[in-house]
């Protein structure tokens, strides 16, 4: 009989598990379930006691670390955290959420308990046995994976199942001991990019650089072609508008946002661009796969890079002057013959006039 436990971590404030591994638990309630398998939820927190009230309080046991050593994400005590944590549950199968703080440890601690490791999951099937999916190639291929050897380690993909979501409990948690290594790494704190309020256009119009522009939690994901930067009606190119109409979205309505391949690359060939968007906003063929629940594509030409970039997102809408694109042509649910700068400027004045 397979034992599961399920890996996660808090927030940066230290008081609650991030989306991401509620998504994990999630993920590890229906295999148990289904597998009438034993299952170990472990929590690495500075504080166990707030993350661990969002838990169900019968289903798993908890087991968790807890100090001050582990407020911040470090090699060195993450991967002693999850290896005694691991340790302790005696589990063949262990879920993970495929964060930042995760991610970069898993394999290691996979390595130490003679186990394998396998990431990128986004569904576990299987009636009887174990049956993780991934996509390769691009997000164009999806595999299907099984393995014998335990224990085995699974990273999940966020945003392919639903957080858990139950009443504030107060379950009774195990702390587990661990024996820490040297630590030869302090973390000092977090620099980020300067925000506007609520992170969004500068005040005085200016379009700067390090704007927050990618937030994987948002509801929606806003993408922008190259058709922004292009010759205009009026024969002219209005790049600086764009980018103020472009964060003046973003800052109303919380939106992420995404880039095509040839927006990105417009810089080094010295045409227009908008100075707040980089490759990490790149998504496609050669970019990012992201998962929200809503997208509008505006100035894009709807070609595969941009529908595989697009296909796993919830709801599609794009604005297009072609009725004849490619999003036209069944790539999207709903499709707005409009001037996309047009259509923005109007949202934007609408949602400012909703907010006040």
């Amino acid at each position: 009989m397979e034992s599961i436990l399920i890996l996660t971590h808090a927030d940066e404030s230290g008081s609650a598990l991030t989306r991401a591994s509620l998504e994990a638990v999630t993920a590890g309630l229906e295999l148990a379930s289904r597998l009438s398998a034993s299952l170990t939820i472990g929590i690495v927190a500075p504080d166990a006691t707030a993350p661990a009230s969002a838990l169900p309080s019968t289903a798993a046991r908890l087991i968790a670390v807890s100090g001050e050593a582990f407020s911040r994400p470090r090699y060195a005590t993450d991967a002693a955290a999850c290896e005694a944590l691991c340790r302790a549950a005696q589990a063949t199968l262990v879920l993970a959420p495929s964060s930042s703080r995760f991610a970069r440890i898993a394999a290691g601690v996979a390595h130490r308990l003679g186990g394998v490791i396998d990431t990128h999951i986004t569904a576990l099937g299987g009636p009887e046995s174990i049956q993780a999916s991934r996509w390769f190639y691009r997000q164009r291929i999806e595999a299907v994976l099984t393995r014998n050897h335990r224990p085995w380690f699974l990273l999940l993909d966020s945003g392919t199942h639903a957080p858990f979501a139950g009443p504030p409990s107060a379950p009774s948690i195990e702390i587990i001991a661990v024996n820490l290594p040297p630590i030869r790494t302090t973390v000092t704190g977090f620099r980020t990019p300067a925000r506007g309020a609520q992170t969004g256009a500068p005040d005085d119009g200016s379009l700067s650089v390090g704007w927050e522009t990618i937030r994987p939690d948002a509801k929606m994901l806003f993408v922008a072609g190259a058709g922004w930067t292009k010759k205009q009606p009026d024969g002219q190119t209005h790049a600086q508008q764009a980018g103020q109409l472009i964060l003046g979205f973003l800052h109303s309505s919380g939106a992420s946002l995404g880039g095509s391949k040839s927006l990105v690359d417009q810089g080094g060939d010295g045409q227009p661009v908008l100075p707040f968007l980089t490759h990490m906003n790149q998504i496609g063929q050669t970019g990012a796969t992201p998962r929200h629940a809503k997208g509008l594509s505006t100035c894009c030409h709807g070609e595969e890079p941009h529908v595989v970039g697009w296909r796993f997102i919830a709801e599609r809408r794009a604005i297009s002057l072609d009725p004849n694109c490619g999003w036209t042509r069944g790539k999207a649910d709903v499709v707005y013959i409009a001037d996309a700068f047009q259509v923005i400027a109007r949202l934007n004045a609408f949602l400012d006039a909703r907010k006040a």
